[in-house]
């Protein structure tokens, strides 16, 4: 590929790049979407994500700071004050004075701990649980984003799709009023015949401006999810379609069981709890540290003179508190249990969730081929119910039944269509298939081929040398 194509390919990439990541459209706006395109909008607009990385970056700090904990604290300090006695003493024979003037100190204090009773061990361990809990939650957000976008997106496309089924069951209606009347014109049918028609074009006009509704709310509610102004006009390129799903009930539960990102938290909060007993615990046991001072005083600033030095052990130990760390134990036992019963409860609640939508996935599979053949039948039976009411053998609430239900097995149909591309992404989102951030891929992507187009470009001047 020489260096042209390149180039003209990283400029459209970094277009294209640019017109994704734009935070907003001008109101009223035609914008053209597909499901990625409204995947990358969300990922870079919605503020879940960007919440989500932050209580992630503070939980790192968090753990970062236990665990430099351990490591050894160093503090210097200055002290100066200007003072003497309330009343007159004698500070040398014959001579009295309040001694008034200045005292200047500094001071250097190193400390390190040997021993905490496991109460640094146990602060590490929640902190440690605390940001694994956060970064389970980032892919947890990203899973929670993918089901949100996918299910707003079909959300619409099936609102679509019921605002068109609206709209063709009003154009057969209003065709077939032309032939009732048409024929009531020549008195070959009743009046009634007439009546019955239009009062069925008018509930048919009813659903489709519900349907109208409908499609507006869905399309309004993309926009938010995409971070658009609610007034833009969508224009969705993905259909409704079947794509058969291979694994089955046992391979969805065990893969739950590994990557369910609920059970991941529940898991590191049992580790938190656990941490945070021990900190309890801590509390009966000795403190044990070592420290070194450096010391200065003097009467004249900066006080730098008159140094002393000291190294040692401190010790100390909660002797009597009067039962607070006691109780501290046992609400952290309390909260060691409640985390335990939490997972198990947790577990359950992941099995459920998969079986839910498992099953919900296969109900709306068999409703695909069953609808679908309806559909073919009902149109079938709409034509004959049209051709015998043409040639006087058939009644016009023949007809309209036929109508009616060609109408109801088309939405059948979509609607099975919809429920199984739902009960799909709900599946995918139960058993915790990992979604990637799609502005990272893109810049990731955009990077790698600037780096060719400069390679490219090396390249060239090279040879050309």
């Amino acid at each position: 590929m020489n260096r042209n194509k390149l180039t003209k390919r990283f400029l459209l990439l970094s277009a294209a790049l640019t017109m994704a990541l734009g935070q907003s459209a001008f109101a009223g706006e035609t914008v053209a979407l597909n499901l990625d395109d409204a995947m990358l909008r969300a990922f870079q607009t919605n503020p879940t994500v960007s919440i989500a990385q932050y209580e992630l970056d503070s939980a790192r700090a968090g753990y970062n700071a236990a665990r430099q904990s351990r490591g050894i604290s160093i503090t210097a300090s200055h002290q100066t004050q200007r003072g003497g006695y309330d009343d007159a003493h004698e500070a040398a024979p014959g001579l009295w004075t309040k001694a008034i003037g200045n005292t200047h100190a500094n001071g250097l204090s190193a400390s390190l701990p040997i021993f905490t009773g496991g109460k640094l061990s146990g602060t590490i361990k929640q902190a440690k649980a605390n940001y694994q809990y956060n970064e389970v939650g980032v892919q947890r957000t990203y899973n929670e984003m993918r089901s949100t976008v996918t299910d707003g997106y079909f959300n619409m496309l099936q609102a679509d799709n019921i605002q068109k089924l609206s709209a063709e069951s009003v154009t057969r209606l209003e065709d077939h009023l032309k032939n009732v009347q048409a024929q009531y014109d020549v008195g070959v049918v009743a009046k009634v015949d007439v009546l019955r028609s239009q009062v069925e074009l008018a509930n048919a006009k009813q659903t489709l401006i519900q349907a109208e509704n409908s499609y507006q709310v869905a399309e309004a509610n993309m926009n938010k999810i995409v971070g658009l102004p609610m007034d833009t006009t969508l224009q969705l390129d993905n259909l409704l379609v079947y794509n058969a799903y291979d694994k089955n009930m046992d391979d969805c539960l065990a893969y739950a069981a590994e990557h369910r990102p609920e059970l991941m938290q529940a898991k590191y909060n049992v580790d938190a709890a656990k941490g945070a007993l021990m900190v309890a615990r801590s509390g009966h046991m000795p403190q044990v540290a070592a420290s070194a001072t450096q010391q200065w005083s003097d009467s004249s600033w900066p006080g730098d003179d008159n140094g002393k030095w000291g190294v040692g052990v401190n010790v100390s130990m909660n002797v009597f508190d009067t039962g607070v760390t006691l109780s501290k134990i046992h609400g952290a036992e309390a909260d060691l249990k409640k985390a335990e019963e939490t997972y198990r409860n947790t577990v359950d609640s992941v099995n459920l969730d998969v079986r839910s939508n498992y099953l919900g996935l296969r109900e709306a599979e068999k409703r695909i081929s069953t609808t679908k053949l309806a559909v073919e039948q009902a149109d079938e039976d709409y034509r004959i119910a049209q051709l015998r009411y043409m040639s006087g053998v058939g009644t016009n609430t023949d007809v309209l039944d036929a109508q009616v239900a060609l109408t109801q097995a088309k939405t059948n149909y979509t609607q099975a269509l919809y429920d199984y591309n739902t009960s799909k992404t709900a599946l995918e989102t139960s058993i915790g298939v990992p979604m990637e951030n799609p502005v990272t891929s893109v810049k990731a992507q955009a990077a790698k081929t600037a780096e060719a187009v400069k390679a490219t470009e090396a390249a060239t001047e090279e040879a050309g040398k």
